[in-house]
């Protein structure tokens, strides 16, 4: 029996009436194998990084085919620079246990739940927060926090 390919699938779906769905209701989909791949890409971490590291994950929309989502799961030591399309973890080591920091949605999704933020479902509202927290620069200086870095540099002053 042979499988057929996402390419071949994501051009039937594109031959079909489209459905309507909303931007969380997309990212609920994308979610199947998820948690697997977080501790795939974490076990590849450890032997790669001598101490706590960080497991960004990256949603991708492919061009081509735009009912298609992917996850790219990587690991680095240093925490990312908040970004739409992220999901963000702090790997303890001593726990062995991933910590979730923080899930940006993407660009039409966060202008969506930020323009609506008063009718937010309530299960989507810890989403809202990221996304405000992104918005106001609290994200950012987090980041910069976690990597020792200074929150203003002299250079961009007035």
């Amino acid at each position: 029996m042979t499988r057929e390919t996402v390419g071949k699938v994501a051009s039937d779906l594109l031959i079909k009436a489209p459905e309507t769905k909303s931007p969380i209701e997309q990212m609920r989909e994308q979610l199947s194998d998820y948690e697997k791949n977080i501790w795939e890409c974490a076990e590849r971490c450890k032997k790669d990084f001598p101490g706590d590291f960080y497991i960004v994950v990256i949603t991708k929309n492919e061009r081509l085919m735009p009912n298609v989502f992917r996850n790219f799961f990587y690991g680095r030591l240093s925490c990312p620079t908040p970004d739409y399309d992220q999901t963000v973890y702090k790997f303890k080591r001593k726990d062995n246990a991933p910590i979730f920091m923080w899930v940006i949605p993407s660009r039409d999704a966060s202008f969506h739940l930020k323009d609506n933020a008063l009718y937010v479902a309530p299960e989507e509202r810890e989403l809202l927060k990221y996304v405000l927290a992104f918005e106001d620069g609290t994200l950012f200086k987090l980041a910069k926090e976690l990597n020792g870095e200074k929150l203003d540099t002299p250079e961009l002053e007035n």
